[in-house]
């Protein structure tokens, strides 16, 4: 290994590029035959928000480098003019392949009497209607502008949809204006033709009505387009006095971001395309041309309308968990065992019965609680409140700079302030990502110290379709170890000597490199070295590397990354050894699992860490032993379905593609098996639990 040279570039693959080959398989699943019609449309709106999402804030960071002249190169030898013009390359080809999707399932939409028209080819009846409710509902809230010389370009806000209008003045003057469409209303109208559902764009209705908004003048072209804006937020923690205060200014900013795409309806008028690029000041990598209707994501709602239940999944219960069976004392039970909880497959509600009974029983005293993205309306939080109302000490770090929540988590914060939490934010430079609750109780032999740690947030809404494990315990180490590190963060306290937990920045990397050098160390020995790693994202050079070390003295490494992985499989050498799927389906996997064989001594850890960079460095991370024999016999388990799936699971090969697995007589869902196995643990209580745990095959 010492005359192995593994920085070479051509071992590693991008980022920016992993996650649009991820995008892409989350588009393909609009493909499958055999789900439900509007789940496979759900995934069009799934893969059109992730794609506006990577441009805000991957895409405008890397432009941000570039503009700066910042000429470093990622593992994989790309500078970011490089990366830019990669993406470029493989995002217009996904938009693309997005839209050949959508025409496709559009022909199959149309088959089951769900019809998208233009209002031109509408009936006159059915031209009335839309007549009427144009003028009650959506004139009203129309604001078209003119741009000439007196009235300049207007400021078009991140992600709107708006109409660019070429006209003749009243003066004979060629030119231009603009007509934002409302997201106020509903983007997707119905209406009905011979008792058939019909829909329509709202800016098709629009469209129709230009003449009336432009009076007295000529229409000769209209073309919907839509901007994205840079939308990252840049907090400078170094130097501010109040982050809360910071992070709202940043939020007045972000909406003002600098444009780093512009979708633009496929058109032969050149001169409304650069009108448009030139006021946006866009370049020509940064244009798609759009054949079809903008911004896919309304399609969320279009599934949601009445009536869409027949070409939809069953509504997905969480199951009562195997390890709960009954509504007894939730304290009496972890204090007998430890509890594992698997969602969404079982149910999230005794985490918020761990808070809610807490905030109400008067033999807590306290409540502590990381917060990092939390429900609209979340049962946590109200009864954390309710626990400080009630006399409690009660502790909560919110995590203010979580992307995208940052508004809901300062309603929060000042929430939670007003009702007497002690509200803090965190370490400087650094996002709290742990996922961990402390309840301290006072009972009749001493303090007793009841914990939640785990893979998710604490998010009642999103439990529901994330996969993701948690551990309640009342193990003496684990709550030492709890107290300490909530000490560590809300005060000067110097980093413990851990128990249990392992904490990121501080050790997680050196404790992720002693369990892969132990595997090492075990086919040295002649026992052989096997890992499994399941995870969001693998992307942390040094990571890969010990990867490839471990792979190429003869560990079997087996890893399932849902998203970005810059690890290289079938190299030569170095990652033989090494497999990586991938699971994408209804659920979105989410749980962070490591298991090590240990020369047959298991090893199982949990963690709200990813191996990338930012995890490692720059985040407040947790990462946890499992340590009850029936648990890790249980996640072990779960993990061999997963590496047994041939449904959801896509493999990747040596270049870099990931192929679907489908090669196998069995078809094995991991996801469909999990939730029928929660289903019969749910109602066969009295059947002995290595019964209720044996795999069953289905499809989706």
């Amino acid at each position: 290994m010492n005359n192995l040279d593994l920085n070479k570039p051509e071992y590693f693959y991008n980022r920016e590029l992993s996650w649009l080959k991820f995008n892409l398989r989350v588009l393909k699943e609009s493909t499958v035959q055999g789900t439900p019609l509007l789940e496979r449309l759900k995934f069009i709106a799934i893969a059109a928000s992730n794609l506006d999402e990577f441009f805000m804030v991957r895409v405008a960071g890397l432009w941000d480098s570039y503009d700066s002249g910042a000429d470093k190169r990622d593992a994989s030898g790309m500078n970011a003019g490089e990366q830019l013009e990669a993406i470029s390359v493989a995002a217009h080809e996904q938009v693309r392949t997005h839209y050949k999707y959508l025409m496709e399932l559009n022909k199959e939409l149309e088959q089951v009497g769900l019809k998208f028209r233009r209002v031109a080819d509408l009936p006159t009846v059915a031209k009335r209607w839309l007549e009427d409710y144009y003028r009650e509902i959506i004139y009203p809230v129309l604001t078209p502008m003119a741009v000439d010389a007196s009235r300049p370009f207007p400021f078009l806000a991140n992600k709107t949809l708006n109409l660019a209008v070429e006209l003749v003045n009243r003066e004979g003057e060629h030119s231009m204006g603009l007509i934002q469409v409302p997201s106020v209303l509903d983007r997707i109208i119905e209406v009905t033709v011979d008792e058939q559902r019909v829909f329509v764009f709202l800016e098709d209705v629009i469209f129709n009505h230009c003449e009336d908004l432009f009076k007295g003048c000529h229409i000769l072209d209209v073309v919907p387009f839509r901007v994205t804006r840079d939308s990252d937020l840049d907090v400078d923690e170094d130097d501010i006095d109040d982050l809360l205060e910071e992070v709202e200014k940043s939020l007045r900013k972000r909406k003002r971001g600098a444009p780093v795409r512009l979708e633009i309806f496929k058109t032969n008028n050149t001169r409304i395309k650069k009108f448009l690029e030139e006021n946006l000041a866009v370049s020509e990598m940064e244009i798609y041309e759009i054949n079809g209707p903008l911004d896919n994501t309304c399609f969320f709602k279009f599934i949601s309308m009445r009536g869409m239940w027949p070409w939809l999944y069953e509504p997905f219960v969480p199951q009562r968990p195997l390890e709960l069976p009954d509504d007894s004392d939730l304290f009496a039970a972890i204090r007998k065992k430890d509890i594992l909880l698997h969602h969404p497959y079982e149910s999230f509600d005794p985490v918020v019965k761990l808070v809610s009974d807490a905030a109400d029983d008067p033999q807590v005293l306290a409540i502590k609680q990381t917060l990092y993205r939390v429900s609209g309306n979340s049962p946590i939080v109200a009864a954390l409140a309710r626990a400080a109302e009630n006399g409690k000490q009660v502790t909560v770090l919110v995590e203010l700079k979580a992307r995208f929540d940052e508004e809901n988590n300062i309603i929060w914060a000042r929430r939670l302030e007003q009702a007497g939490c002690h509200v803090i934010y965190g370490l400087v430079g650094l996002k709290t990502h742990a996922k961990i609750i402390l309840v301290v109780r006072k009972e009749t032999d001493g303090i007793k110290r009841y914990l939640h740690l785990g893979t998710g947030n604490y998010n009642d809404s999103t439990a529901k379709l994330y996969t993701d494990i948690g551990l309640m315990t009342a193990n003496d180490q684990f709550g030492s170890d709890a107290s300490a590190f909530f000490n560590l963060l809300s005060g000067y306290a110097e980093p413990p000597v851990w128990n249990k937990l392992v904490m990121a920045p501080l050790g997680l990397r050196e404790k992720i490199y002693a369990l892969i050098d132990n595997e090492i160390s075990m086919v040295k020995a002649g026992r052989g070295g096997h890992i499994i790693a399941k995870m969001n994202a693998l992307i942390d050079q040094p990571v890969i590397q010990k990867l490839y070390e471990a792979a190429s003295q003869g560990v079997q490494i087996e890893l399932i990354v849902r998203g970005i992985c810059g690890l290289r499989v079938g190299i030569e050498g170095i990652s033989e050894n090494i497999t990586v799927r991938s699971i994408v389906g209804r659920q979105l996997e989410h749980s962070r699992i490591f298991w090590f064989a240990n020369g047959g001594k298991e090893q199982l850890f949990l963690s709200s860490a990813d191996w990338m960079p930012r995890n490692l460095n720059d985040r407040v991370e947790l990462f946890f032993p499992v340590e009850t024999e029936e648990h890790i016999k249980r996640i072990k388990g779960i993990l061999d379905l997963y590496l047994r799936d041939n449904v959801g699971a896509h493999m990747m090969q040596s270049n870099g593609n990931y192929r679907r697995v489908r090669n196998k007589a069995e078809v094995v869902s991991a996801q469909s098996t999990l939730y029928e196995q929660a289903q019969l643990a749910a109602t066969a209580d009295k059947i002995p639990m290595q019964e209720r745990l044996q795999p069953m095959y289905s499809r989706r």
